[in-house]
């Protein structure tokens, strides 16, 4: 269970699953997270609806991630929240652009971009473990 002493341990665990079963699950389905970006591009509700979750989301990593200048890892999970908050914004606000944008830097490198994300996902579930202590 989260408390104030462990809470950034917790958000890292849990963004270290999702980029894990996010890869696996690119890796699986190659083109998912492409065909993801297209359907929401066509879709002005399903911008909003993202927008309004991601923005949500990054808000609440940012709010309840106690900042922390000596550590690292708490520098970068407030950071990590100030940039979904960023992103969600930018999608209800120019959503059609930046999802384009999006569509061009995953281009056809998504096998990359999946095994990046499981990469990335390992990190940051050893570096909870780690800080929760758990072993």
């Amino acid at each position: 269970m989260g408390n104030a002493g462990n809470i950034t341990g917790w958000i890292t665990f849990f963004i270290g699953l999702y980029a894990v079963a996010a890869g696996i699950g690119e890796l699986r389905r190659p083109g998912f997270w492409m065909k993801m970006v297209q359907e929401c591009r066509e879709s002005s509700a399903l911008q909003f609806l993202i927008g309004m979750v991601t923005l949500t989301l990054g808000a609440t990593i940012y709010l309840v991630n106690p900042w922390d200048q000596g550590d690292l890892l708490s520098i970068l999970i407030t950071v990590l929240g100030a940039w979904i908050f960023i992103e969600g914004a930018l999608i209800l606000a120019v959503g059609d652009w930046f999802l384009k944008l999006a569509s061009r830097l995953m281009g056809a490198a998504s096998r990359l971009w999946a095994a990046l994300s499981i990469a990335i996902g390992l990190a940051a579930i050893f570096a909870a473990m780690v800080r929760l202590q758990v072993g």
